[in-house]
């Protein structure tokens, strides 16, 4: 890898991550630091990368989108040195409540990127295996040969469950878990028909990752939610961040309302399904994320270089999939950016 890079791109929110910042509202300079060393040497840094003046260019053209309309909180760093971090506009339309650095944001599918982190966190451990099925974990599952390796690569060929199930949700109101989802799998009569036999295409796919965050589940016996924030989220830092339906509410704020053509958005039938979407963050903690699979020290090489390996070639192209991660490849189909994107 020589280049790495998240954002999350919605209604609200247009984001960059590469290292921390500090102020409340606004900050430009060194990310935080843990020793005089770091601090001195972040600002030999900052000085040989011409901090300062990317600082001022980059506020100058945010500010005029600010003016068109941006709403939204941007984080730019390079090589550990924060140039720019800063809010603009309303998390909340109504009430004009304003947004800061610490806004939290629905993360829509850069979600799966934490799904499939905790999928590979299992697979170190034994608990998972990349080349056993759905079914070994649930033998009621209609579909043969769906490996986790396939459902991680968007080539599962599995139906999308918001399509199948649309009916019985709407009409019932029923808003699903994803244990729910897989039950209603196993019991629909005919089997919702597949899109593509497993590992045959790659199809971006919701189902994919909602199933991964039930076999989460599954195989620890704690929900999305508590296995995220346990084994993953606390442990490098990330305080901020949740799932929707987490049950802690001290860490449920500062959160935004969502929107769209100028209208609140209603809770959605599907917001409590886990794994595809409903992460809420905050530029900082996404921040803290981007360090911890730079830095290896969440999951070891041998796991990310498996996440971060070209999976489909259909179709010829600069853009692929890894496992949780879009790709952009180069004429050699390999990795040169690894990224991921959201919208829900």
């Amino acid at each position: 890898m020589n280049r790495f890079g998240l954002w999350s791109v919605g209604a609200l929110i247009c984001l960059i991550f590469a290292c921390q910042s500090e102020s409340k509202n606004s900050t430009k300079g060194i990310v935080e630091v843990d020793s005089v060393e770091l601090r001195e040497r972040l600002k030999k840094v900052a000085i040989e990368i011409n901090a300062e003046k990317k600082s001022k260019e980059i506020e100058a053209i945010f500010n005029a989108k600010a003016l068109n309309g941006y709403n939204g909180t941007v984080l730019i760093a390079q090589k550990d040195v924060v140039l720019f971090n800063k809010a603009y506009g309303f998390a909340n339309f109504q009430d004009t409540i304003k947004l800061d650095v610490d806004s939290k944001f629905q993360l829509a599918s850069l979600s799966k990127t934490f799904t499939a982190v905790a999928v590979m966190k299992l697979v170190e451990e034994g608990k998972l295996g990349l080349d056993y099925t759905v079914k070994d974990y649930y033998p009621a599952f209609p579909y043969d040969g769906v490996t986790i390796r396939s459902l991680l690569s968007h080539r599962s060929g599995l139906p999308y469950y918001q399509y199948e199930f649309d009916k019985i949700v709407r009409s019932q109101k029923i808003y699903p878990t994803n244990q729910q989802v897989m039950d209603w799998f196993a019991k629909a009569k005919p089997s919702p028909k597949p899109l593509n036999l497993p590992d045959h295409f790659f199809t971006y796919n919701n189902t994919n990752y909602a199933v991964l965050a039930a076999l989460i589940e599954k195989v620890t016996g704690l929900s999305y939610d508590e296995y995220l924030r346990k084994n993953i989220l606390l442990p490098i830092g990330m305080k901020n961040t949740f799932s929707i339906n987490t049950k802690n509410d001290t860490i449920n704020i500062n959160r935004t309302i969502g929107y769209q053509y100028g209208r609140k958005l209603e809770k959605d039938f599907y917001d409590d399904i886990m794994g595809d979407k409903g992460i809420y963050s905050t530029s900082r903690d996404l921040l803290k994320w981007y360090n911890a699979l730079k830095s290896e020290s969440i999951l070891n090489k041998e796991s990310l270089r498996e996440m971060y390996t070209p999976r489909s070639f259909e179709r010829p192209g600069l853009r692929n999939y890894g496992y949780g991660f879009r790709l952009w490849v180069n004429d050699k189909q390999q990795t040169d950016y690894v990224y991921h994107t959201g919208w829900w």
